[in-house]
Parts: C-alpha cells; sequence; structure tokens
C-alpha cells in the first residue's frame, strides 16, 4: 500500500476532526432530507505508520450576514480558511441552521475559480452525486442535530497554499410565538478566528416595537460588544469580537464564542385588518389585532401514565400538570383523564377552574402513577365524548373553544392498536368540533402518527424531548395554545384580483402568534383588492374592510415569502391528504423547490469541483483502498455490535428491526457477500475469558476478515492489530486512538464499512474486548448481495400488526408479517455504540427471537464459513 497521501480537517463550526489517509475530489451533495446520505465526523483521531502529520489550516475569516425584511429572513454564512501546508488538505464546512429554513444557495472560492450549486430533484442529484462517489469524490449532507437545529456539512481537498472560501445562504420565514419574532445563530468555531462577525439588519415598515440581543456565551466582558441601533422601522445588531477577546486566556487558543446567539423583536401593532406589504406583484398580509380579549376554553387533558413513563418522566408530567392547573382561568372548565390499558377519569364531566376545583384537581395530579399497556384510542374518544356530551347539556360557555391536549410516550398496544384506525376512529368522533393538540414525549413514540392526528382535527403536534428542560417544554407548548383568540379565521381576498394563495382559513388565532398569507396579484390589480377577515372571538368585532396601497421595499422579498409558504404547506399536504392530493402537493412542491432553488426534502443541491491533475496522481497511489479514522456517526443501514446483536434500520419507515445469533465461540459467519463486486466480510466471534457464575457465556466478534476479490485486497481487523495484504506481501499499520475509536474501510466504487472497538478493563474477570460492524453507503452493492448483514442491504417488506401486552409493560408483543411467514416479535430497544462508545444509545427495534428465524433467509447456521476469507 502507499503512505499517507492526505489530510481531513473539520473546522469551523464543530470540533476539529483528523481523518486520514482519505482525500476528496469533485461533488458535493447536499440534501434536504435527513436520511440522504450518510458520512462520519467528530473529534480528532489519526491511522498512522508510525508517524503523526500536523494539521496546517489556518481559519482566519467566519462571518454571518443576516436580513430581515418584513419577517423574511436571508441569512448568509461565510468562512475563509488557508491552507498552509505542503501537501494537499481535506477542509470541512460544518454549520447548523434552523430547521424552519431552506437553504438556497452554497458556493466555494478555491484560488479565485467559484463553484455554485446547483438544485435537482433529489433521485436525479442522488445519481448525479452516485456517479461522481463511484471515483472518489465527497459529499456534503444536512442532518439532524436537535430539537430546533439540522447541522450541515460538506467537505473539499485544497492544494497545498491555495485558500477557499465556503458560502452557505438560507431562508426562513420568522414565526411570531408568545409575542415575539427570534433569529437564532448556533456559532461554534472552537479556535479563535481572526476577523469573526455577526451582523443582522431588520426591516419592519410596521415599525419595531423592541429588540433584544444576547447570547448563551456572553461574560461580562463579551456583553458590552453586543452594538445595537433601533430607529422607527430598522434595527442593526453587530457583534464583532477581536482575536484576544475570543480567547478563554491571553495564552491559549481556545475560543468563549461557543453557543447560540439569539435576537428577539416585534413589531408595532394596530387595530384593524393587519398589516400588507405588496412588492413586484406578490402580496404579504401578516395579521395579529392587539387587545383581543381571550375565549374561555375548555380544556380535557388526558395523559399516558402506563409503564414506559415510569421514573423521570412522570415526575416531569405532573410537575408541568400542577404549573398548568394554576395557569387556568377562572372561566375555563377542565377535566382529566389518565389512561394505561385503562381508561380513568377524574369526574365525570368538566369542571370550572375555580380555585377549590383546582386545588382538589392538583391532589388528584399528585397521585397519578404508571402502570399497564396504552390505549390512546379509547382515552382520546372518552374526551371526545365527555365535551360532546357537555356541549349537549349546555354546561359550558357557548362562546368558548373546545380542545385535547394528548400527552404520550408510547406506541399503543391495548385495545385498538392499528394507526390508521385510530386516526380515523378520533376524526369520525371530533368531526371538526374541537381541536385535538398532541404531545410525543421522548424517542419511542410515533410522532408521524400524533402529527397526522393532530392536524386532521384543528390542531398540532409537538414532540417533547427527554432532558431536564422537559417540564418547561411542556408548559411552553400549553402557553401557545392556552389563549385562543380566534377560532374559524378566513382571510378573504377577492377572486378576481388575486391568484396562488397560500392557505387562508386558520383553526385558531392564539394570543402570541400571527397568521401569514402571501398571493400574487392578477395584472397588479391594487383598484379591486380588497381585504376582509372573519373570525369567532369572545365578542363580535368589525375590522371593515382595506384597500391597500403597494409599498416599495428592496428585493423580492414578498415572492420568495409566498414561495417558502406555499411549499412548506404543499409538504404537510402531502403527508395527511388523501391519496391524490398527497401526489398533486408533491409534485408541486417539487416544482416550485426546483423554481426557488429551495433544498426541501423533494431536492438536493450538487456542487461539482473538477479533480486536478495533482488530485488524479493520488488517486492513482492510494490504489483503490482507503483507511480512514471517523469521529461520530450519522445513521446507517445495517450492524452487528454486542453479543453479538444484528440490528437493521430502515430510515424510510423510521424503524429499524434486530435479532441475536448465539453460537460457539470460534465461529466465523458471513456478513456480506456479493459476488458482483468481489466484496467479502466475514466475522469470527469470541466468547467470554471464563465461565460467569450465571453459567451464560456471552460471545462477540472480535475479528473481521473484508476481501475486495476484484482488486486482489485483503483485510484483516482484530481488536489488537490491523493487517492489509497486496500483492503478496503483508503491510501492518498501527491505530493511534484518542478518545473514540473507530475504523472505516472505503473499497473503491463501493461500500463503506466501519469497525468500532469496544475496550474492556483488562483486568475484568470476564469480558474481553470486543468490534462492532456498520455499514454506510450499502445502496452501492449489486443486488446479488448476500450474506447475515448483505440480504438486507437493499430493504425488507413486512407488516406489523395486532400489538398486545408482551412479558414485560414497556416492551408489546406483535405479529410481524415478513417473507410470507407470521412471526411473533417483540419491541425492544438495541444499543447503537456510534456516537456514545461508553454507554451506547437506545434504538427502538422489533425484536425477532429464535437467532432471526423467519427473518433472514434458511437458519442462521448457514452463513457458518470455515476461514475468515473463505465462502463456505
Amino acid at each position: 500500500m502507499s503512505g499517507l497521501l492526505g489530510v481531513r480537517l473539520l473546522l469551523l463550526w464543530g470540533s476539529a476532526c483528523l481523518w486520514l489517509p482519505g482525500l476528496a475530489r469533485g461533488s458535493l451533495f447536499i440534501s434536504g432530507a435527513h436520511e440522504a446520505l450518510q458520512e462520519t465526523r467528530g473529534a480528532a483521531r489519526s491511522l498512522q505508520k508510525r508517524s503523526t502529520t500536523e494539521v496546517t489550516v489556518e481559519v482566519y475569516s467566519v462571518t454571518v450576514d443576516c436580513t430581515v425584511t418584513s419577517r423574511f429572513a436571508h441569512t448568509v454564512m461565510t468562512s475563509k480558511a488557508l491552507n498552509k501546508a505542503n501537501t494537499s488538505q481535506e477542509i470541512f464546512f460544518e454549520m447548523e441552521l434552523p430547521k424552519t429554513a431552506f437553504i438556497t444557495n452554497f458556493s466555494m472560492e478555491i484560488d479565485g475559480q467559484v463553484y455554485v450549486g446547483e438544485v435537482k430533484e433529489k433521485e436525479k442529484a442522488k445519481k448525479e452525486y452516485e456517479k461522481a462517489v463511484s471515483s472518489g469524490q465527497t459529499a456534503g449532507l444536512v442532518k439532524a442535530s436537535g430539537r430546533k437545529m439540522e447541522k450541515f456539512s460538506v467537505s473539499v481537498n485544497i492544494a497545498a497554499k491555495s485558500n477557499v472560501t465556503f458560502i452557505l445562504t438560507y431562508e426562513e420565514l420568522l414565526q411570531r410565538k408568545q409575542g415575539q419574532y427570534e433569529i437564532l445563530t448556533r456559532i461554534k468555531p472552537k479556535q479563535a478566528v481572526q476577523e469573526f462577525q455577526i451582523v443582522t439588519n431588520i426591516y419592519e415598515p410596521q415599525g419595531i416595537s423592541y429588540v433584544d440581543a444576547h447570547a448563551t456565551f456572553l461574560s461580562n466582558e463579551l456583553l458590552p460588544l453586543v452594538e445595537k441601533t433601533v430607529t422607527d422601522n430598522k434595527a442593526h445588531i453587530s457583534f464583532s469580537p477581536t482575536l484576544e477577546q475570543q480567547r478563554k486566556c491571553a495564552s491559549c487558543d481556545e475560543t468563549l464564542i461557543d453557543g447560540d446567539f439569539i435576537i428577539k423583536y416585534d413589531v408595532n401593532r394596530v387595530a384593524g385588518l393587519g398589516d400588507i406589504q405588496i412588492v413586484n406583484g406578490y402580496f404579504v398580509h401578516f395579521f395579529a389585532p392587539p387587545d383581543l380579549p381571550r375565549v374561555p376554553k375548555n380544556v380535557v387533558f388526558v395523559i399516558d401514565r402506563s409503564g414506559s413513563m415510569s421514573g423521570r418522566k412522570m415526575v416531569q408530567t405532573r410537575e408541568a400538570l400542577l404549573a398548568i392547573l394554576k395557569d387556568l382561568h377562572e372561566e375555563d372548565y377542565f377535566a382529566l383523564i389518565q389512561f394505561d390499558d385503562r381508561i380513568d377519569s377524574w369526574q365525570k364531566s368538566l369542571t370550572k377552574a375555580t380555585k377549590e376545583n383546582v386545588d382538589q384537581a392538583m391532589i388528584y395530579v399528585q397521585q397519578i402513577n404508571y402502570r399497564g399497556g396504552t390505549n390512546i384510542n379509547q382515552a382520546v374518544l372518552t374526551g371526545v365524548e365527555m365535551l360532546l356530551k357537555d356541549r349537549r347539556e349546555k354546561k359550558l360557555p357557548e362562546r368558548s373553544v373546545d380542545m385535547i391536549i394528548l400527552l404520550t410516550d408510547g406506541m399503543p398496544n391495548s385495545g385498538e392498536s392499528h394507526l390508521p384506525r385510530i386516526q380515523e376512529n378520533v376524526r369520525s368522533a371530533i368531526r371538526g368540533n374541537m381541536s385535538l393538540f398532541c404531545l410525543g414525549f421522548g424517542n419511542d413514540v410515533d410522532y408521524s402518527f400524533l402529527d397526522v392526528m393532530s392536524k386532521q382535527n384543528k390542531g398540532l403536534a409537538r414532540r417533547i424531548f427527554e432532558g431536564s428542560d422537559a417540564t418547561l417544554q411542556l408548559q411552553g407548548f400549553y402557553d401557545e395554545v392556552s389563549s385562543p383568540l380566534l377560532s374559524d379565521v378566513d382571510m378573504r381576498y377577492p377572486d378576481n384580483a388575486v391568484e396562488s394563495l397560500t392557505t387562508n382559513h386558520f383553526n385558531q388565532l392564539f394570543n402570541g402568534s400571527e397568521i401569514v398569507v402571501a398571493g400574487r396579484l392578477m395584472d397588479n390589480d391594487l383598484d379591486n383588492f380588497l381585504v376582509e377577515v372573519f373570525g369567532q372571538g369572545a365578542s363580535t368585532v368589525d375590522w371593515g374592510v382595506m384597500y391597500p396601497d403597494e409599498e416599495y421595499i428592496f428585493g423580492d422579498f414578498t415572492e420568495r415569502l409566498w414561495a417558502y409558504l406555499t411549499i412548506q404547506q404543499l409538504l404537510e399536504k402531502s403527508k395527511s391528504g388523501a391519496t391524490d392530493e398527497k401526489a398533486n402537493a408533491t409534485a408541486k412542491a417539487l416544482d416550485m423547490s426546483l423554481q426557488y432553488s429551495f433544498v426541501t426534502p423533494l431536492t438536493s443541491m450538487v456542487v461539482t469541483k473538477p479533480e486536478t491533475e495533482d488530485e488524479q496522481r493520488q488517486q492513482a497511489e492510494r490504489n483503490s483502498i482507503m483507511l480512514s479514522l471517523y469521529c461520530d456517526f450519522t445513521l446507517v443501514s445495517p450492524a452487528v455490535d454486542g453479543d453479538p446483536h444484528f440490528m437493521i434500520e430502515l430510515p424510510d419507515r423510521d424503524d429499524a428491526l434486530c435479532f441475536n445469533v448465539n453460537d460457539k465461540p470460534g465461529t466465523i459467519f458471513n456478513l456480506v457477500r456479493d459476488p458482483n463486486s468481489g466484496i467479502l466480510v466475514n466475522g469470527q466471534i469470541i466468547g467470554d475469558k471464563k465461565i460467569p457464575p450465571d453459567g451464560k457465556i456471552n460471545t462477540y466478534f472480535w475479528r473481521f476478515g473484508i476481501i475486495h476479490q476484484t482488486l486482489g485486497v485483503k483485510l484483516e481487523v482484530d481488536t489488537e492489530v490491523i493487517s492489509v495484504f497486496q500483492d503478496g506481501k503483508w503491510v501492518n499499520v498501527d491505530l493511534l486512538l484518542t478518545k473514540d475509536r473507530s475504523l472505516t474501510v472505503t473499497l473503491k466504487d463501493s461500500v463503506k464499512f466501519v469497525i468500532l472497538l469496544h475496550k474492556v478493563w483488562k483486568k475484568h474477570p470476564y469480558h474481553r474486548d470486543y468490534l462492532g460492524f456498520y455499514t454506510l453507503d450499502s445502496h452501492l452493492l449489486s443486488p446479488s448481495v448476500h450474506g447475515l448483514l448483505g440480504q438486507f442491504y437493499h430493504g425488507i417488506e413486512y407488516e406489523v400488526t395486532n400489538l398486545r401486552p408482551g412479558e414485560v409493560p414497556e416492551k408489546p408483543d406483535a405479529t410481524m408479517f415478513v417473507k410470507g411467514q407470521e412471526l411473533n416479535v417483540t419491541r425492544g430497544w438495541q444499543r447503537d455504540f456510534r456516537r456514545d462508545m461508553k454507554n451506547g444509545e437506545n434504538v427502538p427495534c422489533w425484536f425477532i427471537h429464535s437467532n432471526g428465524t423467519g427473518l433472514l433467509d434458511g437458519d442462521a447456521t448457514d452463513y457458518i464459513v470455515s476461514g475468515l476469507f473463505k465462502t463456505v
């Protein structure tokens, strides 16, 4: 094998990462779908031949420039870096952007040459990417990285002594929540930068009522550096610390800049029909009238108390409910329903929120405890019937709104468990007479099920993330929906003057929120542009009518805002409408995404950088096999890790299957075999050092053999040594591990394998070090691929029905139909060690018993082979 040929360095928005010896060329692929492509990155580590490589890349400029015009934010992030080394190095640009934003442009400038991204339909872009990556080219991606943010990352190979400039642009419509708009910029440069600047300019024709700017990292020394200038309708905010001001200490390169820079503001509001902006034939209408009286509400809280709600979840739920009950107004009515496989109500009817009744309810809440299964269907229907009955009996105020707030953390496994049937039952019962709000607590809940069900019933859903602030998340959601001002709001515009309207009927207007409608004027006809608003409130309000005038504002922001809003709403319809409506919404959203160059779940952006002669030479020297050390991981396909535990992740279904394979120590299994590409992967298991007191011997994979038969390359990896055989010679390679331990093997024109090393205390009486095996880019293998893992690389069709209580309340059983067989499966968890090498991360999956019998082709013993590089 050739020597080390390059360096990969992650910089700017994440921690530095040293990757060896991979080189990258050509194609960058930017996707709006989180499952698009899997790459890996994180903390520094290196693979060496008896030497280390000095990293000599300087990031000398980081700037963020945000312009907001009537709530529409246009943000440009720029980073500049210099490769000071005498050899080429790979440089990464990584940042986080809001989940609600669309990337509109990405470009790179390398030695004066600019490479600009092009938005294409996802499948076309993917084929172009795969064609490029098959010749060694690299990729960028967007992936989920938190509650509010997405992570964006790309890399490019830069020649010695050369500069590179990365420019990323994204746009979003700021949403008003609890009386304010928020601009959030996440900045994690991880090092002091010569030029660092954040600049935000806000222009709001209505006038700006207040502006606040702060950051999670601001110290007393940095606080004065936030400059803010506000006039009637403009605001300028900047933050530009010097190199010395960024440092944690005078003699170190570590930076204080690490966290969120947040700007919050609101606009002036006057009574009437709101504010309309018209530019170049497009209009946007903002409606949030001030001083409207709140409408009394009748709310039924439906609380999951199943076994999976045990521990901290139940404590936080009780804390949130107690705070919410205190916040009820005396003219409100409320009810409490708790459920597992049994439904219990505090009272048979809704109760007026007097102080005495609230105090009694708080005593009841403190006694809620976990037990049993999860009967969501009956619990929600009980709440619906309670509201309908009280309405029929005229126990509730006539001018009031009805709502149900459901909190659950799991899948229905008692009573009706078929998700579409539950949704239909609830929709048939509600019939548009009330709103259903759904809160999904934690990672095990089927959030898409709750999201669709809430949207079908004039509500919305929210995921509550497990954490110390879960109580505040619950309260925050309630605060958003607890003060309805209007219901059944219609924004009306003349049919003969306006076309291509975004959604103009809204179920509710909540205190602190805002309704936004955009559209296109026919022939720019302002004479017939009459605006009317109708809605049901606590009292009758006559807003009259309005004939808006055109206001000349810079740019084409109204058209892009209209396109942004239209695409967002079409994407929502593509999830929850009828079959033909979904197809039409998807097609239209795709067309508009391409027309306006938005990276959405339907499109991707491709940036192509041609190979230089030097890069082509290095690729030839690299000779088809690349060994790289990666840092953390995005979701991938089939994997094996642990005792040995197999996991098949299925991103398209947001699900996973798992099974164990048990055999005697020393057994060698075939994991992957692709006769077309000549790729073979076998793994050998090892047992505990001696029999534990419980008599159960654990087995693990400790050695893998990988062959690329076409190239004549063999790679053997065990818990201590990596050996590569090519052209009749063995080459030993040392593995230097700084924090976590992982090895990525990239085979030319094909798949990548990631091997993790799990270190066990040397003096442990029973356990040994062992390896985990994960797969990237499995779609690049041929349809003929097979093996314990390989047979799942191109997906698997199955259906799960008949959820029922299992031996453990948190782990229900179900019936799976797969490969013509009917299997009993159990909902459980498998540990994924890619992000947390020490403890692992629980991934929910369907567990197939008896060594995967029924899921596997044949029997597990059919995959036993006689040697590490043998096929039989």
